[in-house]
């Protein structure tokens, strides 16, 4: 439905519609929200040389602090998109919004039981065949053993890999197994709360053309979505509002194109500095 035909709808007004929009309370809201991590300056070879270390009283730490002091909302229904260099905290915050961590400082608020997290590669064992580790990561997820055996022509057809379920992952390219990964994740019905972790970034350009046709089915289920990606491309054509993190620090919260521009625009005058 265009704007004009949204203004001609009866019984439409626009400022009331805008307050009752503003009024609804967010999906998701972050409140001086900071993460730290311990990392030991020992490089212990094994749970031995750890625990020796650590009795001789040699372990010294030092803090990392992934995410400093972030603030933002997420309205119902939104496609909120994050982008940054590697290492800027960019999946830390995914995952303090999913409940898989809890944040050193700060509050969050989302429904955890409405949040599904997708993220690839994880569950995935090198020694099992495909048709065993969709099982696997299927169940890691929470699918149930009827809703795969319902779904696993489906999954396998998707991710291209029909006469290659009974071979060991091992023995997969990285790209299959990314594309196995992404079938699996997104088999199932998107929950009210949508978080992507690169998932538009697997297989060659032909697959991840028909996977972002895939999460556009998701949002447009109306789930509020979170997704994270290098390309400032994909940002661009499937989010509503964006947020640049650049070494754990919000930089540029607003319109997607605008502030993708501001990331990329940075991350030149930092490769063009570091050549000079």
């Amino acid at each position: 439905m265009t704007k004009a035909m949204e203004r001609e709808r009866p019984g439409h007004n626009p400022d009331t519609d805008q307050r009752g929009r503003q009024q609804e309370p967010p999906a998701i809201r972050l409140e001086n929200v900071s993460m730290r991590f311990r990392i030991s300056d020992v490089n212990a070879g094994s749970l031995k040389e750890y625990l020796l270390v650590t009795l001789k009283r040699k372990n010294r730490c030092h803090e990392l602090e992934a995410l400093r002091h972030i603030s933002l909302e997420i309205r119902k229904g939104e496609v909120f998109g994050i982008i940054g260099t590697n290492g800027s905290g960019k999946s830390t915050l995914l995952k303090l919004i999913a409940g898989v961590l809890k944040p050193s400082e700060g509050r969050i608020e989302a429904d955890r039981k409405k949040v599904q997290l997708l993220t690839l590669g994880t569950g995935f064992d090198p020694e099992l065949t495909a048709r065993e580790n969709v099982y696997l990561n299927g169940a890691i997820i929470g699918y149930s053993r009827e809703f795969i055996d319902a779904n696993f022509d489906r999954i396998t057809a998707f991710a291209e890999l029909d006469g290659f379920m009974e071979e060991k992952i091992k023995n997969f390219s990285s790209g299959m197994v990314s594309r196995l990964g992404f079938s699996i994740a997104t088999a199932g019905k998107a929950s009210e709360i949508l978080i992507l972790d690169e998932v538009l970034s697997v297989g060659d350009i032909f697959f991840r053309k028909k996977s972002e046709e895939r999460i556009r089915e998701m949002i447009r289920s109306g789930s509020t979505v979170l997704m994270v990606s290098h390309s400032a491309d994909a940002i661009v054509r499937n989010c509503t509002r964006a947020v640049w993190i650049e070494k754990g620090i919000l930089k540029e919260i607003g319109e997607p194109a605008k502030v993708c521009e501001a990331y990329r625009k940075s991350s030149f005058a930092d490769r063009a500095g570091g050549t000079a």
